[in-house]
């Protein structure tokens, strides 16, 4: 087949980029890209937009004495006349890289997909036509109570296509949504966030969080001075999720065995079947969870600990990370499992935490007699990678509860917990419900998580952050 003939489709890119190769095996992830946007500031929109994109992966596999290498490389806006140096390039690499550790055969006997060769799926502005009217109503109401929108509305959907070598014909649309409203009093000295997750925008209504906004710009008319220290605190599912998404990401079986994190048992070994928490949580990862799907198999672009680019193709199931609050499983892929001996566990596109809670916030909000109700976390670090110990600020909105109302805003804090030791030490679960990380919402959205109640929640010193 010529340069000249036109290849556009995302599934003959793939064929083609297959035939061209050379070495012992091949992996070509095609994903087609689109996004639509609104943003607005001072209750009115000020841009929109509609976006494109192709981006290839060639991962080329080397067979030598000591073992099998590989070679992978990525390109954006590629072309019928790029596929052929994009492949070479793959096989260059591989064939100048020693053997891979995590080297396995490529998968086979995956059922393809029967929209392999279907055109990808793409995202329009019409995704917001019934968000749109409900925004401007938001902006209008927000008008006449004093305050300011600003904020931005994000759809993505990634139309990913795997081809191997081997046999796989696999594809996967991904939708992403995003919605972050703030509230802000005209001088700018109140501030308030909400945040949203969603597939369609379909069951987002911007004008019922505005009124959760109002409230808050409500309550933070009263400025209250605390220091650091240790409060109880209600931590929202957003926050909630922030800190276990960090906590999954450091749930690599191999780094726990060789004792390189929090999972890692003192004297060797590993803490799984260890009881994490008091309370009846599950933390698990489903590929059909409804409101979250995500993959239902393995979408590698590159190796590291949690993942490997032979494991393409691979079924991803339902997994139990944490069972009635007992460490059940720890990530792995196929070279990881054979080391350490665990069941293979493939990363996870979603998380969802239920302890079987069936209060809302407001509802744990009124059962609090002195604590602080957070709104979200950010500028989250790692201190500690042995006890997982983390530090971030709070944001947009620290307020003070007694007696079950909310009597004012505090000021902000720096905090230094653990997510693990959070686990062990929450004496309530809320109700769970699906929620956007507001720190990692670039990277991670898919999360349905209920709000904690943690007792002596660590404030370590106060900020002046906004």
């Amino acid at each position: 087949m010529s340069s000249s003939i036109r290849i556009t489709k995302p599934h003959e890119i793939v064929e083609r980029a297959l035939e061209l190769s050379t070495t012992d095996g091949c992996v070509v992830i095609a994903d087609e890209e689109s996004s639509a946007n609104l943003r607005w500031a001072g209750n009115a929109l000020t841009t929109n937009g509609v976006t494109r994109g192709r981006t290839l992966t060639v991962i080329a596999t080397v067979d030598g004495k000591e073992g099998t290498a590989s070679g992978v490389v990525s390109r954006s806006a590629v072309t019928a006349d790029d596929l052929e140096p994009l492949v070479r390039a793959a096989e260059a690499a591989a064939r100048g890289a020693g053997p891979a550790e995590d080297a396995q055969p490529l998968v086979t006997g995956t059922p393809a997909s029967p929209d392999f060769t279907d055109a990808p799926a793409e995202t329009s502005s019409a995704v917001f036509s019934d968000f749109a009217p409900a925004l401007g109503e938001a902006f209008a109401r927000a008008r006449e109570g004093g305050r300011e929108l600003y904020g931005f509305a994000n759809h993505e959907l990634v139309s990913t296509y795997v081809g191997t070598s081997t046999g796989l014909r696999l594809r996967h649309d991904q939708p992403k949504g995003t919605l972050e409203l703030n509230a802000k009093s005209p001088n700018r000295q109140r501030s308030a966030w909400a945040g949203r997750s969603t597939r369609d925008f379909k069951d987002v209504d911007p004008t019922v969080l505005d009124a959760e906004l109002a409230v808050r710009l409500g309550w933070a008319e009263r400025k209250i001075d605390l220091p650091a220290g240790r409060y109880e605190t209600l931590l929202p599912p957003t926050a909630v999720a922030d800190l276990l998404i960090y906590q999954m990401w450091s749930a690599a079986a191999r780094d726990a065995v060789e004792g390189r994190t929090v999972f890692s048992k003192p004297g060797g070994g590993t803490r799984l079947g260890e009881k994490l928490s008091g309370l009846p949580l599950s933390l698990r990862s489903d590929p059909n969870a409804p409101g979250l799907e995500s993959a239902p198999f393995v979408i590698a672009h590159s190796s590291g600990d949690d993942a490997s680019v032979f494991d393409n193709g691979l079924p991803v199931p339902a997994t139990e990370w944490i069972a009635d609050g007992h460490l059940n499983r720890l990530t792995t892929t196929r070279h990881s499992a054979g080391l350490t001996g665990m069941q293979l566990s493939p990363g996870f596109g979603n998380l969802i935490l239920d302890a079987g809670g069936e209060k809302s916030l407001e509802e744990m909000v009124a059962g609090t007699e002195r604590g602080l109700l957070l709104t979200c976390l950010w500028y989250i670090r790692e201190v500690d990678p042995a006890t997982l110990l983390l530090t971030g600020l709070t944001r947009d909105g620290v307020y003070l509860v007694e007696n079950g109302q909310v009597v004012g805003e505090v000021n902000n804090f720096r905090f230094n917990e653990s997510p693990v030791d959070l686990l062990s030490r929450a004496s309530e679960a809320g109700r769970t419900e699906k929620t956007l990380p507001r720190e990692w919402s670039d990277w991670f959205t898919r999360a349905a998580m209920p709000a904690l109640r943690i007792p002596d929640f660590n404030m370590s010193s106060v900020s002046k952050g906004v």
